[in-house]
């Protein structure tokens, strides 16, 4: 195996003879009969495409963030998580490549709608509130500005895209989509993590402002997650990552327009300083962006882990 770069990058995973069963805008996924091997790499996508850029330790941080939050969280419902480490062969051979990045996970039958949670008023949500007064069918107090705090959080779906974005549908079409009975079953659940998650956040200085998760259904499972879809519902996917979620700094927030995030926002203002077509290819990010970017990410984890990403 060639040797790992000083500054922890790997943008795709290559082993010999393995062929991963899918590699998505972040992670490669290998098939290993009833579990998966999930690989965060240090993969961007911007504006839906994939940059050929890497982002050093970004894969780390999503992992470990993940890992943060599925066990602070593991009393609300169960997590896919079996382990991160003593990878089975023939990856065992290449743990210094895994390390950190990488989970063991149950395999699930992934529910087809993804699972979205807004605190405040921002992103497409806040594109529906201008046009419609509402967000996702929901309607909302008239006035409203963008970043505004809402009454209460709002579950408020999305299709799930094989390519491009993902379509916000309502509670209705959620349900229609899941069978009602599993929709409200991943409302509540959604919603209490979100709360738990913004309450952990919120003396650390940190807001968080909306996120999205995924479930998926454990075949032949038994016990209180059962559904009407026959198996334990179980939290799936990355659990609360600057990927996933927008997390802002307390200390600078001023609703009425867009707000500093922890997250890729030194790489989208960058391409759209470059009046960058947002179709592929991406071009390549100058180091000033990729250092700044990893920063944020960095401290992202420092301040919701707290401590430095190892």
């Amino acid at each position: 195996m060639a040797a790992i770069p000083s500054t922890s990058t790997l943008r795709e995973t290559h082993f010999a003879g393995l062929t991963p069963m899918a590699r998505g805008k972040v992670r490669d996924i290998y098939d290993l009969g009833d579990q998966l091997l999930i690989v965060a790499t240090d993969r961007l996508s911007a504006f839906d495409v994939v940059l050929p850029t890497p982002i050093p330790d970004k894969g780390r941080v999503l992992t470990q963030l993940s890992l943060f939050w599925f066990s602070q969280l593991r009393d609300v419902i169960p997590n896919h998580v079996l382990r991160s480490t003593n990878f089975p062969a023939p990856f065992a051979t290449h743990t210094e490549e895994l390390a950190g990045r990488s989970m063991i996970v149950r395999k699930t039958q992934p529910l087809p709608v993804e699972c979205v949670v807004r605190g405040y008023l921002s992103g497409s949500g806040w594109k529906d509130y201008s046009a419609t007064g509402n967000v996702c069918g929901i309607a909302l107090p008239a006035g409203l500005r963008e970043s505004d705090r809402l009454p209460e959080p709002l579950f408020t779906p999305a299709s799930k895209a094989a390519t491009g974005h993902d379509e916000n549908i309502s509670f209705a079409e959620a349900a229609a989509r899941i069978g009602q009975e599993l929709a409200e079953r991943v409302r509540a659940v959604s919603i209490e993590i979100y709360k738990r998650a913004a309450a952990y956040a919120e003396p650390r200085g940190v807001i968080l402002a909306d996120t999205k998760f995924e479930f998926g259904l454990l075949p032949n499972a038994s016990g209180n997650g059962k559904t009407d879809g026959g198996g334990e519902l179980i939290w799936i996917d990355e659990a609360l990552t600057p990927d996933s979620s927008r997390f802002w700094p307390a200390a600078q927030y001023t609703p009425g327009g867009p707000q500093p995030s922890f997250d890729k926002q030194y790489v989208r203002d960058y391409l759209e300083s470059i009046r960058w077509a947002k179709t592929p290819p991406g071009p390549e990010l100058p180091a000033e962006v990729v250092a700044a970017t990893r920063n944020k990410y960095r401290e992202a984890y420092r301040i919701l882990a707290g401590h430095e990403l190892e």
